[in-house]
This record gives C-alpha cells, sequence and structure tokens, in this order.
C-alpha cells in the first residue's frame, strides 16, 4: 500500500487575488481621480456638490489637491500603504460633512473598505501582517 500526498499549489491562487486587489484598486482609483480632478479644475458640478455639503467654495481646489496627492501616493506600489491611510482620512472627513449635513455616508464607507480590500488583495506583506484565519 503506497500513500499519495496531493499538495496544493498556492501560487494560482496567490496571482488571482492580487488580480483581484489590482481590479478593486484601479476601480477605486478612477473615481478618486475623477473627484480630485473635478475639484481642482473647480468642475461647476463638484463646485456645487461641495458648497451644498458645506464647504467654502475656496477651499474647494484644496480638498482636491489633497485627495489627487493621496490617491497618486496610492498608486505606486511603494508609497501605497502612506496613500490607503491618506484616503482613509480623506473619506473619514467626506463621512463626517455627510453626518452634519445628514446624507447618507454609505458610498463613502464603502469607498474606504474597498481602497484597504484592494490594498491588502494585492499586497502579500499586509496579507501577512494581518492574516485571517479558517
Amino acid at each position: 500500500m503506497e500513500a499519495t500526498f496531493v499538495t496544493q499549489d498556492t501560487k494560482p491562487r496567490t496571482d488571482k487575488v492580487a488580480i483581484i486587489g489590482k481590479i478593486i484598486s484601479i476601480l477605486c482609483i478612477l473615481f478618486l481621480l475623477v473627484d480630485a480632478v473635478m475639484k481642482v479644475i473647480e468642475h461647476p458640478l463638484s463646485m456645487e456638490g461641495s458648497v451644498a455639503l458645506g464647504w467654502p467654495a475656496d477651499q474647494v481646489q484644496s480638498i482636491g489637491i489633497a485627495l489627487l496627492v493621496s490617491t497618486i501616493l496610492y498608486i505606486i506600489p511603494r508609497t501605497a500603504i502612506l496613500g490607503a491611510i491618506l484616503i482613509t482620512g480623506y473619506l473619514g472627513g467626506a463621512i463626517a460633512v455627510m453626518v452634519m449635513a445628514k446624507q447618507s455616508l454609505s458610498f463613502a464607507a464603502t469607498l474606504g473598505v474597498l481602497v484597504w480590500a484592494g490594498m491588502y488583495l494585492r499586497d502579500a506583506q499586509l496579507r501577512a501582517m494581518i492574516p485571517f484565519r479558517k
């Protein structure tokens, strides 16, 4: 009688996980870049929405620059975690503004979760630091 051991190759799974993480991150990045650029160029729709939420019109561009810098840091692999932390701070502020304006905060909260989900799935070192166990 002979025993055979079947080993599961984890490399394809890891590649799939990283690809899913990159897709999630790309979708978040696209949204954040559009939002940031609209604020930086002071697009009327962005200005209207921001002022309606209580932001001073002369500060909208500064907020857009902060978001743009944070998003660029999130895009660069070496600074991605710093970018995710800064985006989390930005979205925390957005949630606070939404609460004060009595608006739904679910989109900002969901985007924050997706930013970190994408980061977690695409970064093996982060997964090693924060392991999920069965």
